[in-house]
């Protein structure tokens, strides 16, 4: 492993990589605890923030390049800020089996499903961690 390819890259693809690589202990963390308390909600509002950053950058980074600059990815990230925005909507308004079905959605989609694709041969976060 080596983390050469990753501070070499641009800054959008560092805070990109940086945040999304935060998400995973603070996520198992989240989803450990007891939910609705203060701390819940301190952990849950970094973990937004987060992930906010995570789909923003996304636009920064145009490796795949389908549609002018743009990739099926950032429809992800488009459709990740929306559930964001519905999630907090939830959890505001006492609508907790919502707001816990769009944050799984959002975990599995945005964090794990689009984490997977980054490993992929030629990839960024494929170099860092398989390279020699």
């Amino acid at each position: 492993m080596t983390f050469s390819p990753l501070v070499n890259a641009p800054l959008p693809i560092q805070l990109h990589a940086f945040a999304a690589l935060a998400l995973i202990p603070l996520t198992i963390t989240i989803f450990s605890l007891k939910r609705g308390n203060r701390l819940h909600r301190i952990l849950g509002w970094t973990w937004v923030l987060l992930i906010t950053c995570v789909a923003l950058t996304s636009f920064w980074i145009q490796e795949i390049r389908l549609i002018g600059g743009f990739s099926p990815i950032h429809l992800l990230s488009i459709g990740t800020l929306i559930a964001l925005l519905a999630a907090v909507l939830a959890a505001r308004h006492q609508r907790i089996r919502q707001h816990r079905q769009v944050m799984i959605w959002i975990t599995f989609a945005a964090l794990m499903g689009a984490g997977a694709f980054t490993l992929l041969p030629g990839r960024l976060m494929h170099a860092v961690l398989f390279s020699l």
